[in-house]
């Protein structure tokens, strides 16, 4: 077989193999930025999607941002004393609104050096400053730097609560972003100087410079701006008028930022500090007299309708008196007060007038707010006992008239005299001035005890007085005021009085809306009864029970000492001032002993004898010649007087105060 049928034969055997197919190409892998971009791009928008949810739906919650844009606030009351030294500023307090170009560059740039240096660069949120405070605060361990911008504070002051909530915070970002839309950079910073707190009541940057410097904040000087701007952060801690050393350290720290943030050079700020002692500050905030404050802001709705409006009210307090009465009742206190078991005391001065003025409600202010000259009401024992007398003088008896102090009877009651014994016929001259308790009660029986409450509600008394045989021993409540102001009648010689505080209110503007007119009811007890109680009186001072508080100068008084030592007072006046002055306990514990006579008498010569430093001695006015009259002698009684049928009707009750009526001097 030939090679090539072999070849054939075998080519024909094996079948031919199939060509190899090409291998294809492998797809490029996408860099894997593009898949993150991707990715990134889908939570872009659901992000978006989340903020715009959140954003509608806190968005739709806010509050009217055009109302609120209008100011809104209480009213502000300002008392001033009687020589126009404010006492107290209770409300809000406006001044002027101001613009930033208006005011001294010092003043806006002392705040934005303080409180957000970036303010003309940022869009409302200043992210670098955030940024800041964060790493700060991380450093300090705790929260020493703030990230707010002022645009967020307005936010904030402006619509929103303090509360510390998320929800609160995204409304400040969205107000935020609101505002900068709305309102220029000078409109913003303009509206948070006008509405930012500055301590004391005050309300913007106008009305702070006006209270603390008695100045518009146009007119401040480089320190004065920086001591407001300094206020902002904690306007109670660095309140100038009420600690001036911080204040002037908080002014130096504003004064450095001033210059760190390049508003001031290092010269211009020595040269600011030099000068602070050149500027006057508005006169320095009073925490004397708070009770008196108290009282008045009271009083007011009885005279004018507060409204919207703010009003300046002229009171009657003398702070000079005021002063003094507050110092000696606090020494007095801390003097004898433990020893004898007294922790409280009350003190009140009025003119002849009644024009109240000095009123010491209590020991300490802050530690009790209740009112003793005023609210307390409590027995005033044989301070009671003038109306007595002045009900015998008006029935037909004399101060000369006599009676005879011994044992006496009354429905079953025994009244006793404070000294354990009985002095035989007395005049009423001398009863009085010894505060012997029979002779009272017999005089009260003689004139009548319906007179005698007469007598007691025409001079001013309003306590609910009860006709029993005790009650010419003081066994009635009264207030300290208003003891102190029926006094008053006998001191002017039969004027009746109605205690007052508030001589002016005005608006604002200057327009008065109350000027005290007249001086009282007029003529309600004749000048001869005046003068004879007042008589009677000044001898209870020279040589009766009032020995203690007499004077260098003619004055005249009465003692009254509770049952069993609770209530101790002394009431008195001289030509030119009535003053009353009680001691005692809030729980009505009994004192150690101490009778009108002791401390109260003591506390009453003290105080009234620096009121009358530099003033001339003068008579006592109601002091007059009054017709002699023949005494009228009353024999001691062999049994107690037949009550009349209407007194055999008395009840348990009027027998149980008559058992614990009054019995000391």
């Amino acid at each position: 077989m030939s090679q090539s049928s072999k070849r054939n034969g075998d080519d024909k055997a094996k079948p031919k193999s199939q060509p190899k197919k090409a291998r294809e190409p492998a797809k490029p892998r996408r860099p894997w930025f593009l898949a993150l971009g991707r990715w990134g791009a889908v939570a872009a928008v659901w992000l978006l999607l989340a903020v715009g949810a959140i954003v509608l739906w806190y968005g739709t919650d806010l509050p009217d941002v055009e109302a609120a844009v209008a100011a809104t606030r209480r009213p502000s009351v300002t008392v001033v004393a009687s020589d126009g030294a404010e006492l107290a500023t209770t409300g809000d307090l406006y001044g002027v609104p101001v613009q930033v170009k208006d005011l001294p560059p010092a003043l806006p740039a002392a705040v934005l050096s303080i409180e957000d240096r970036r303010f003309y660069d940022h869009f409302g949120l200043d992210l670098l400053g955030l940024a800041r405070a964060v790493i700060t605060n991380v450093r300090a361990g705790a929260i020493v730097q703030g990230g707010s911008t002022i645009t967020q504070q307005v936010a904030k002051n402006l619509f929103l609560t303090p509360e510390r909530t998320y929800k609160r915070k995204i409304q400040e970002l969205l107000l935020s972003l609101w505002l900068e839309r709305k309102f220029t950079k000078d409109q913003i910073l303009s509206l948070y100087l006008n509405r930012a707190y500055f301590g004391a009541g005050a309300y913007g940057v106008d009305a702070a410079s006006r209270k603390y410097f008695d100045k518009p904040a146009t007119r401040v000087s480089t320190y004065q701006a920086a001591m407001l701007a300094g206020l902002l952060r904690a306007p109670s801690r660095y309140n100038p008028r009420a600690n001036a050393d911080l204040a002037h350290t908080r002014t130096q720290v504003v004064l450095n930022s001033m210059v760190d943030a390049g508003f001031l050079s290092q010269s211009e700020a020595d040269a600011a500090q030099r000068l602070k002692g050149s500027y006057r500050m508005a006169g320095t905030l009073r925490h004397d007299g708070r009770y008196f404050v108290d009282w008045v802001l009271g009083l007011i709705p009885e005279f004018v309708n507060e409204g919207d409006r703010d009003i300046i009210v002229t009171t009657t307090l003398d702070p000079y008196l005021q002063r003094m009465a507050e110092q000696h009742l606090a020494a007095a206190l801390a003097k004898s007060g433990e020893a004898r078991r007294v922790s409280q005391a009350a003190l009140v001065a009025v003119s002849l007038d009644g024009a109240v003025r000095a009123m010491v409600g209590g020991r300490d202010y802050q530690d009790s707010q209740f009112n003793r000259a005023v609210q307390a009401r409590r027995q005033p024992g044989s301070a009671f006992k003038p109306f007595v007398y002045l009900a015998g003088l008006e029935s037909g008896l004399s101060p000369d008239s006599r009676f005879v102090d011994g044992p006496l009877s009354i429905g079953g009651w025994r009244p006793s005299n404070f000294t354990g014994r009985f002095e035989g016929e007395v005049t009423l001259r001398q009863a009085l001035a010894r505060s012997i308790n029979t002779v009272a009660v017999q005089v009260s029986e003689h004139a009548g005890r319906g007179r005698v409450i007469d007598i007691a509600k025409r001079l001013g008394l309003t306590a609910d007085l009860r006709p029993t045989a005790s009650l010419a021993l003081g066994a009635t409540e009264v207030s300290l005021l208003e003891l102190t102001a029926a006094y008053a009648v006998f001191a002017n010689g039969g004027l009746g009085v109605w205690p007052y505080a508030i001589e002016t209110i005005q608006d604002a503007g200057g327009r008065v809306l109350y000027r005290r007119r007249g001086s009282g009811p007029g003529r309600i007890v004749s000048p001869q009864h005046a003068s004879s109680i007042t008589r009677m009186m000044a001898e209870a001072v020279t040589h009766g029970t009032g020995r203690a508080a007499r004077l260098s100068r003619p004055s005249a008084g009465k003692t009254g000492t509770s049952q069993s030592f609770r209530d101790a007072w002394f009431i008195g006046f001289t030509a030119d001032l009535v003053a009353g002055v009680w001691m005692g306990n809030d729980d009505d514990r009994p004192t150690k002993g101490v009778t009108g006579g002791t401390l109260p008498a003591e506390l009453w010569r003290t105080f009234m004898t620096e009121a009358h430093a530099g003033l001339p001695a003068r008579p006592l006015r109601s002091i007059e010649t009054a017709p002699s009259q023949p005494p009228t002698v009353m024999t001691q009684p062999k049994q107690a007087p037949t009550p009349d049928p209407a007194r055999r009707e008395r009840d348990l009750l009027d027998l149980i105060r008559d058992i614990f009526a009054t019995e000391e001097s």
